[in-house]
C-alpha cells in the first residue's frame, strides 16, 4: 500500500478503508507484466460500430490523451513495462491496442477485424511484432479481434493454461480452433449474447492466474454453465459493474487497474483481497472501451 498519492500518481484503496482486505490477509504475489499500448492522438468517434459509440457527441481528444498517459503512468509505477505502438491518423480506434493480436508464451495470433473501419490496424500491429522480435506470428484466416475476445489463464486447477474465447459479435467461432493450433493451448468457447458487451473483455476478466470475474448476463445459458463448472469461485459482477466497464481491467495478481466509476466492482475486488487501482478514462468510454481495451499483454 502507499500513502495518499501525489498528483499524477496511481491510487490504491488505503489499508484503513472499509473496502480493503482484512489486515491478516497475506498480500498476493505480484507478477510483473509487459504491455503494448497506442496513444489516442487521433482518437475520435466518427462512426458507430458498437452501442457505446455516438458520432454526434463531440470527443475531447486532449482529455483522452491526458487520461491515457495517466493509465500508462499507473502501469509503470506498478513496475510493469509498457511498449508504445505509433498511432495512425486514419485509424481513430488504434488506442484500443488489445484488439490487434493475442500473445501466449511468445506465439502471436494476429487479428482480422470485422469492420472495414478498423481492418488496417492489423497490419500495423503485425509490423510492430515482427520488428520487435516476435517472429512466431500467425496470420489468421478467420475474423477475430485479438485480446478483445481472448483471455489467458496460465494455472487453472486441473487444466493448466487455458484460453477463454468469446464469439457472437466480433470474433468468428472458427477463430477459436485456429487460435488453439497457433498457440498450442486448449480454447474454451463462450457465446456472448448482449450487444452492449460485444467483446469478451467487457464481460469477463482474468484477475489472477486461475481466477476470473464475469457478468453472467452477457453470456448464453450454456456458456454460463461452462463458466460455473470451470470457475466455481469466480467473482460475479452485476449489470451495473459491467456497464461501468468494471470488468475491462488488467491485473498483476494483486493490483487490479480498473475504471474509477466502477465502485461496486472496486468493493468486490477489495473484499477478495485484491488491491483495486482506479483510473479515469471517461473519454475513451465513448468508443466503447476502458482499461483492458487499451492494453495488449505481451506474454513471452
Amino acid at each position: 500500500m502507499i500513502d495518499t498519492p501525489r498528483a499524477g500518481q496511481y491510487e490504491v484503496v488505503p489499508a484503513d478503508s472499509p473496502l480493503a482486505a482484512p489486515a491478516t490477509a497475506a498480500p498476493r504475489p505480484v507478477r510483473t507484466r509487459e504491455y503494448l499500448m497506442c496513444p489516442p492522438e487521433h482518437f475520435a468517434v466518427e462512426y458507430a460500430i458498437n452501442p457505446w459509440m455516438h458520432p454526434e457527441q463531440p470527443v475531447d481528444t486532449e482529455l483522452a490523451v491526458k487520461q491515457w498517459y495517466g493509465l500508462r503512468e499507473t502501469l509503470t509505477r506498478l513496475g510493469h513495462t509498457v511498449h508504445v505502438l505509433d498511432p495512425q491518423s486514419s485509424l481513430p480506434d488504434m488506442v484500443y491496442a488489445a484488439n490487434g493480436a493475442f500473445v501466449v508464451d511468445g506465439a502471436v495470433y494476429g487479428a482480422r477485424f470485422r469492420y472495414q473501419q478498423r481492418r488496417a490496424e492489423a497490419g500495423y500491429h503485425r509490423a510492430w511484432y515482427l520488428a520487435n522480435g516476435w517472429s512466431d506470428f500467425h496470420i489468421p484466416e478467420h475474423t477475430n479481434e485479438g485480446e478483445g475476445d481472448f483471455a489467458y489463464l496460465p494455472a487453472v486447477p486441473g487444466m493448466g493454461g487455458v484460453v477463454l474465447a468469446g464469439y457472437g459479435f466480433r470474433t468468428a467461432i472458427g477463430a477459436h480452433a485456429e487460435a488453439q493450433e497457433a498457440l498450442a493451448r486448449p480454447v474454451v468457447s463462450l457465446h456472448l449474447t448482449d450487444p452492449r458487451f460485444y467483446h469478451l473483455d467487457t464481460a469477463l476478466a482474468s484477475i489472477d492466474d486461475a481466477t476470473v470475474a464475469y457478468y453472467p448476463g452477457a453470456f448464453s445459458a450454456a456458456s454460463q454453465r461452462v463458466l460455473r463448472q470451470l470457475f466455481p469461485d469466480a467473482l460475479l459482477a452485476d449489470e451495473a459493474d459491467a456497464l461501468a466497464f468494471g470488468l475491462n481491467v488488467v491485473s498483476d495478481n494483486r493490483h487490479v487497474v480498473l475504471n474509477s466509476t466502477a465502485t461496486g466492482m472496486i468493493a468486490k475486488l477489495a473484499a477478495r483481497g485484491y488491491e483495486p487501482v482506479p483510473v479515469e478514462l471517461t473519454e475513451l468510454h465513448r468508443g466503447g472501451g476502458s482499461v483492458k481495451c487499451c492494453i495488449a499483454e505481451l506474454r513471452r
